[in-house]
């Protein structure tokens, strides 16, 4: 009898998989860098680089370090950031952030995987760390399912730690790599400066999962309304407007600091909905990457 992650995966590689299937691929064809032929541009020195790719010209003309990058057409190793922490677990039931962030790491395991590449999993869920390490295979993409079914999202007594995550996952992955952070980015934690460090030595991308309840505030009168990373609940009054200002000028805020903080770090983020259609969203995703000015 099939389990769930090979039923799940069977369903996303109908739906999904097939129009996705080369593209993905294509799209990301620059994120390890070698010493190949194809020359790319140049980019600051950071600690631990390469000194015999410095630009010596570039570096006496600008007074600072800089490194010629090149593209080394070979396998990628790419490392999925899961986020399994107690605000993935909102939203409805079977169509919950969890739920499409399970739906997104197998596509994206199966369709690198197909490729040649390995795909490694790093699971996080406040402070709690579980690896699955680099692999290629279908059998493996149903591995990383596995643990993500084993791993399902709890909801705990304090909130994430993005920085501890982003920081783990610099720890795992020693050689350079695409590493795709797949949360809600909701969490405390000078995370902005952890992720500085990971795209200094790695292509980071990120996949910000959100519910609508995320940024909406339901006029139902009297709710209760629940931390859903700390499990504090409070009833209030959801037809208030000044509740409902406050509430708009949280999310507002907590939007533009997620969007300034990838900015600074040079990391594409994309929202991926719950209630969008996955196949569409990541057809969305590949265009924006390729669009995107190297």
């Amino acid at each position: 009898m099939a389990t769930a992650p090979e039923r799940l995966l069977l369903r996303l590689e109908w739906k999904v998989v097939r129009r996705l299937d080369g593209r993905l691929q294509g799209a990301h064809r620059t994120a390890h860098r070698g010493s190949g032929l194809d020359f790319t541009g140049l980019r600051a020195y950071a600690d631990g680089d390469d000194a015999r790719h410095i630009d010596w010209n570039v570096t006496a003309r600008l007074d600072e370090p800089y490194l010629r990058v090149f593209t080394e057409d070979r396998e990628l190793t790419v490392w999925l950031v899961l986020d399994r922490s107690a605000s993935m677990a909102a939203g409805r039931p079977g169509r919950g952030k969890h739920d499409v962030l399970a739906e997104l790491a197998l596509v994206l395991a199966r369709l690198f995987g197909r490729g040649g590449n390995r795909v490694g999993a790093l699971l996080f869920d406040t402070g709690v760390l579980r690896v699955v390490p680099p692999g290629t295979s279908r059998r493996h993409a149903l591995r990383i399912g596995a643990e993500l079914e084993r791993t399902s999202a709890t909801r705990g007594g304090a909130t994430t730690d993005l920085a501890e995550m982003l920081d783990a996952a610099g720890r795992l992955a020693r050689r350079r790599a695409l590493i795709v952070v797949l949360s809600d980015l909701i969490g405390d934690g000078d995370w902005e400066r952890s992720l500085q460090r990971l795209a200094r030595r790695h292509e980071v991308v990120a996949l910000r999962i959100v519910d609508r309840a995320d940024d909406a505030l339901p006029e139902a009168g009297l709710i209760v309304v629940e931390d859903a990373e700390t499990g504090e609940q409070l009833v209030v009054d959801s037809a208030d407007p000044l509740l409902r200002v406050r509430f708009r000028a949280a999310v507002d805020s907590r939007e533009a600091r997620i969007a300034a903080g990838m900015r600074r770090a040079g990391v594409p983020v994309h929202r991926i909905d719950t209630d969008r259609d996955l196949a569409e969203a990541l057809v969305e995703v590949v265009a924006r990457t390729r669009d995107r000015p190297t």
